[in-house]
């Protein structure tokens, strides 16, 4: 009867040892996520709203490198290569909704398939941005008013073009933000080989329930992001 009272005692002491290390644990993970939120905190215009690297859901802003390595990116908004002139954006990472992101992945692998990649030109724009774009390109047909916002500014817009197995663009007919009638999905005016490139890139991108922007060959929209709410978050570039 010693004997088993003595092990009673271990195994007793051993259960109220495992439970406090358990409840610890429980504490030390919900401590990280609370850090983790905070730490990759992104506030939207209201400044009550959290932008995750990691999405819980389809409307998270989350960064695309970190869900895919398969695309080519040449940011012109952090580089002095736009028709601002100047650098706007701190480094050259592109933010989306998830959704959004899920959709271009979706694109991408048919275009990789085909020898080609979708090489990004801009993604999420923060509505301040948006601002000094309207004051220098005042015209709806290029650049969307910051009354209204752009869907840059939700994160469901990219401008995109395409690159071959050697990383060279496709022939497109103009340089990208050119502000002209060549730039536009309607202007007929062009090769057979750029209006077929040009085809290609819109055929593609309206399967994966992305819409087009008539007067800019580049610019492609998630059909459902308009519903979405303008957001004003810079991203940490760290």
């Amino acid at each position: 009867m010693g004997v088993n009272f003595v092990d009673m005692a271990v195994i007793k002491k051993l259960i109220f040892i495992f439970f406090i290390i358990l409840l610890v644990g429980c504490k030390s993970t919900d401590s990280a996520l609370t850090a983790r939120k905070t730490a990759l905190k992104n506030n939207y215009m209201d400044g009550s709203s959290i932008a995750l690297y990691e999405g819980f859901n389809d409307t998270t802003f989350v960064k695309l490198k970190n869900f895919s390595g398969d695309f080519i990116f040449d940011m012109k908004y952090a580089t002095e290569d736009n028709f601002l002139k100047k650098k706007v954006y701190d480094c050259d990472d592109c933010y989306l909704r998830l959704r959004t992101i899920k959709y271009l992945i979706a694109a991408n692998l048919e275009f990789q398939s085909k020898g080609y990649k979708i090489k990004l030109f801009d993604c999420y724009r923060p509505l301040d941005i948006q601002k000094k774009m309207w004051e220098i390109v005042p015209n709806a047909d290029y650049v969307a008013d910051p009354k209204r916002g752009s869907i840059h500014n939700r994160g469901g817009a990219i401008d995109i073009t395409l690159v071959d197995k050697d990383g060279k663009e496709l022939e497109m007919g103009t340089t990208f933000d050119f502000f002209g009638p060549e730039a536009s999905h309607n202007y007929q005016d062009l090769p057979n080989k750029i209006k077929k490139n040009r085809a290609y890139l819109k055929e593609v991108m309206l399967k994966h329930n992305f819409k087009s922007f008539d007067s800019e060959w580049w610019h492609y929209n998630l059909s459902e992001s308009i519903k979405d709410k303008l957001a004003n978050f810079k991203w940490d570039c760290n």
